[in-house]
């Protein structure tokens, strides 16, 4: 059984189909019969997955058994292959994403890191 933080998270979940880069394309639907649960399907790969709480606030799906992670962030979306240690599917986006991707670009944020005086 699915707990609120995890059903919380599933809300948030960019669903439909996303295209990705080199002209491949992914499509997230709900499991109908199971709410919090997803299926995430493209050209070669099905996997049911579940959202998984994380402590950087990004949408993590996962299929377990299978190794694949479906991480959501603003700007993109990807697949990765767990057990390979590769990505399967990357620069993943909906409209909203990619207008927040076309943000960052144009009001780029500001460095954690303060090199002004460096090299002095």
């Amino acid at each position: 059984m699915m707990g609120p933080d995890e059903l919380a998270i599933a809300e948030r979940v960019h669903q439909g189909q996303l295209p990705c880069e080199l002209g491949a394309s992914v499509r997230l639907e709900a499991d109908a019969s199971q709410p919090g649960y997803f299926y995430l399907h493209g050209k070669g790969f099905r996997y049911r997955m579940h959202p998984i709480v994380t402590s950087t606030g990004a949408i993590r799906l996962e299929d377990q058994k299978a190794g694949a992670v479906w991480l959501q962030l603003a700007n993109k979306s990807m697949l990765m292959d767990q057990h390979k240690g590769r990505r399967m599917a990357d620069e993943c986006a909906n409209a909203e994403q990619l207008a927040f991707a076309q943000s960052m670009k144009s009001n780029p944020p500001h460095s954690l890191i303060d090199t002004t005086g460096m090299g002095r």
